[in-house]
């Protein structure tokens, strides 16, 4: 099946996962949705990540992870640059997610990095998502 936005598809699935409270899901793989998982587990989203299968049939297999009550370590994933609308950012305009607590994903000239990072390294680019 084609999906016009697969970033958009990667949160939705992610979302959608997350509120049926699964432990793992399966998301076809692709590079810039390897590092936006290798950034939701830096920053605690989610337990873990793995690439499964082979080159055409090869996926993501994202381990969702939860508190002790059982609610969701995200509790909200929000697309910003769609196909439709891109949404380009400076360095010195890019935004911050819920004052600091969430985290703006962001692809720059120097790969896929979160709102902090690029800041620091004084860069701007693309803002794909909000996670929080």
């Amino acid at each position: 099946m084609s999906v016009n936005d697969p970033i958009a598809d990667f949160l939705t699935r992610i979302r959608n996962a997350g509120m049926a409270k699964h432990e793992t899901v399966a998301i076809p793989y692709s590079k810039m949705k390897a590092e936006m998982a290798r950034i939701f587990k830096e920053q605690g989203y989610i337990n873990d990540y793995s690439e499964k299968g082979a080159s055409a049939k090869k996926e993501l297999v994202i381990e969702l992870k939860y508190d002790h009550d059982g609610q969701r370590a995200i509790s909200g994933l929000r697309r910003m640059s769609r196909p439709g609308r891109r949404v380009y950012r400076k360095q010195a305009n890019i935004p911050r997610v819920l004052d600091g607590l969430g985290v703006a994903i962001l692809s720059t000239s120097r790969g896929i990095l979160t709102d902090h990072e690029a800041r620091r390294a004084g860069v701007g680019g693309e803002v794909l998502c909000f996670v929080y």
